[in-house]
């Protein structure tokens, strides 16, 4: 084979080399950058385990004992909580979508 196939040869190989080398470095930064966000996550969600609960100062009387008026609103505050619990599911489940629908871009 004359000497200039061989230059090409070892020229692609260096550039190979090299764009793999960039290649893994930029993936890796990313893939720090993830666990970095979610590490933070993690952080904020076990302080919060640390804080007490809000106490709440309700009328412990039994149910049955209190005005209908009481049951009702006790019955739609819990129905409007459920209500923002499925939504905040549904928001948190199309955002991951979004994000695993783009994760190749």
């Amino acid at each position: 084979m004359p000497w200039w196939v061989w230059l090409v040869l070892v020229l692609f190989m260096l550039v190979m080399i090299v764009s793999g080398i960039v290649y893994a470095c930029l993936h890796g930064y990313h893939a720090f950058k993830d666990m970095a966000k979610l590490g933070e996550c993690a952080a904020k969600r076990i302080d919060a385990t640390g804080k007490p609960l809000p106490c709440q100062n309700e009328n412990d009387t039994p149910f049955f004992t209190r005005p209908l008026q009481d049951a009702a609103e006790r019955y739609t505050n819990a129905h409007a909580e459920v209500i923002e619990r499925r939504e905040a599911n549904r928001n948190r489940h199309a955002q991951q979508w979004a994000q695993w629908r783009h994760f190749n871009d």
